[in-house]
């Protein structure tokens, strides 16, 4: 996938996802695939970092940032990382103005693309990340029984 015509599909099949995602009850899944398409985006030079925007409409009423990436004439926005604040100039406000390129790709498809794109690297990131089991709150630790003085009256 390094030729400029795949990149391009790529970039669109995440303003599908992204459009999607906006519109979905459970979003969780679309907006995954497309945090781990552009981190792989990224990390090999197909996309850039321009700067910060501020939020439009700020949950909680608490402003913040997001970063905005360039993918071949596509621009999203993503969770900043902490050194994006002291690294990428800060934009201000999103302008109004700016749209991405109309562009149609069925979900499935651009689901199927994503995924076979990120795959291999969500894997990478799995491998470092390995969790370690929790506890469960309702197992026994000690089954040794425990007798107290005080409550024996002694």
């Amino acid at each position: 996938m390094k030729n400029n015509h795949s990149i391009r599909q790529l970039a669109i099949a995440i303003y599908t996802v992204n459009r999607h995602a906006k519109t979905a009850p459970d979003n969780k899944e679309l907006y995954g695939l497309k945090k781990m398409a552009l981190e792989k985006l990224l990390s090999s030079g197909n996309a850039e970092k321009i700067g910060l925007h501020f939020v439009d409409n700020p949950k909680f009423s608490k402003q913040h940032s997001t970063v905005l990436v360039r993918c071949d004439e596509f621009l999203f926005h993503t969770i900043p990382a902490k050194d994006d604040f002291n690294t990428l100039p800060h934009l201000g406000q999103q302008d109004p103005t700016s749209r991405n390129p109309q562009e149609r790709m069925s979900l499935k498809t651009a689901r199927e693309l994503l995924s076979n794109y990120a795959e291999p690297f969500q894997q990478k990131v799995a491998e470092k990340k390995k969790a370690v089991p929790k506890k469960s709150i309702h197992s026994i630790q000690n089954t040794q029984t425990f007798r107290s003085s005080y409550l024996d009256g002694k």
